[in-house]
């Protein structure tokens, strides 16, 4: 007798999950590990916020709230899309999930039927495709690539729909890669979804975190003919370093919000009521602490891609948002050492080859760039101090010596 469901033979644990745990129990065991694998900002969640969530609990607001969100919460967040997005919504357009994750789990769960197609750009965000999996639907996987600064373009998403397809999964700025779309990309990719009868999820949850000048745009903002379509997830996790706190958000069609908020009401019920009255104070509180934490970013980009693109054998681009790089490798996996490293891993890919080589020899953990749907590149998050960066950077720099001596 087979103990588990079959739907899970098709996913995978995370593999961000997977190596920050592993890094962490070496660091415990007191190893000196460099981790660039955790997506997380390594500041402290503005004290205004902290005392907001003190003062609830001080309240007695400890208790059950409604499944989808407390009204104040709905509305600073309506708040927020007309203020910062230009975008009108009512409460019943809102949900409030426990982080960005369980909104586009419930928002698949809530509009996928079997068989249905969700196009997925690659690199993507490890859990995308698994996500649809166990929704039952079916990813359609678009690879980009470095050349193109691993934006889909309007030709290619024509090309990838079919009379099958449910939901364009959009993300700017994106994890892996950090890049970025122009509002004339974003319009460009707005015309050819407007010409077939496809959902577009928009997953925003880096938006605070652009740079170069460029101005966030997602697919909502285009017209109000795709804001009817478009369904937004973001969160308070990246900009306000809320990880911990797991607040996510949706906003789209008051149907979708109504399946999701039943989805979520037998399985989770509504999040923490704690953490709702924090993402309050963060939505509707000053912003001048996310501008300095996004102002520090700016400069570990500068350096963490500066140090990279000195080592032969990695070509690492510019990201425009976000704090990832995801540089490609495919240089070093000519190199003698590299050869014999496949040789004795037969059947692994290349880039966990690469990542588990310089994790389990030269303590810098990294994720391989497979996970993300690249298998020529790897991911570094560059959300740790420049001290660590540059001392990471040089253990990498030292693996790819001695691979090519």
């Amino acid at each position: 007798m087979k103990l588990v469901a079959k739907r899970l033979d098709v996913v995978e644990p995370s593999p961000t999950l997977a190596i920050t745990a592993k890094a962490n129990r070496l660091k415990a065991s007191g190893v000196d590990v460099v981790g660039f694998g955790a997506g997380e900002p390594d500041f402290d969640t503005p004290e205004h916020i902290k005392l907001a969530a003190k003062k609830a609990m001080e309240q007695g607001k400890t208790k059950y709230t409604p499944v989808s969100g407390t009204a104040s919460l709905k509305k600073a967040i309506v708040q927020k899309f007309k203020n910062e997005n230009g975008l009108v919504y009512d409460e019943s357009q809102i949900i409030v999930g426990t982080g960005g994750k369980q909104v586009i789990y419930n928002f698949f769960m809530a509009t996928l039927n079997p068989g249905d197609e969700v196009i997925i750009p690659a690199p993507y965000w490890v859990s995308y495709a698994d996500i649809v999996r166990l929704a039952e639907g079916v990813p359609i996987i678009v690879p980009t690539s470095i050349s193109s600064d691993f934006k889909i373009s309007p030709l290619q998403l024509e090309n990838a729909i079919t009379d099958k397809t449910k939901v364009f999964l959009f993300n700017s700025p994106s994890n892996p890669t950090g890049s970025t779309y122009t509002r004339k990309e974003v319009e460009a990719l707005v015309n050819v979804l407007l010409h077939h009868e496809v959902l577009c999820l928009s997953d925003d949850i880096y938006e605070k975190i652009t740079y170069d000048n460029l101005t966030f745009t997602n697919p909502a903002m285009i017209s109000e003919a795709m804001k009817e379509r478009t369904f937004i997830v973001n969160g308070v996790s990246k900009a306000y370093s809320m990880t911990g706190w797991r607040i996510g958000y949706g906003a789209g069609h008051p149907d979708i919000i109504k399946n999701m908020d039943t989805m979520q009401g037998q399985s989770t019920s509504n999040a923490s009521s704690i953490s709702q009255y924090g993402a309050e104070a963060a939505l509707l509180g000053d912003q001048g602490e996310v501008e300095q934490m996004r102002l520090a970013f700016l400069k570990r980009r500068d350096l963490i891609v500066g140090l990279l693109n000195e080592i032969k054998g990695i070509k690492c681009p510019k990201p425009t948002g976000a704090f990832y790089v995801f540089p490609y490798v495919t240089g070093i996996y000519q190199t003698p050492g590299f050869k014999k490293l496949i040789q004795s891993n037969p059947g692994k890919s290349l880039s966990k080859i690469f990542c588990d080589h310089l994790l389990d020899n030269y303590q810098v953990a990294v994720v391989p760039g497979v996970a993300f749907g690249d298998d020529q590149a790897i991911r570094l998050s560059y959300a740790l101090s420049d001290a660590d960066i540059t001392k990471g950077v040089s253990r990498i720099q030292k693996m790819v010596q001695d691979l090519s001596s």
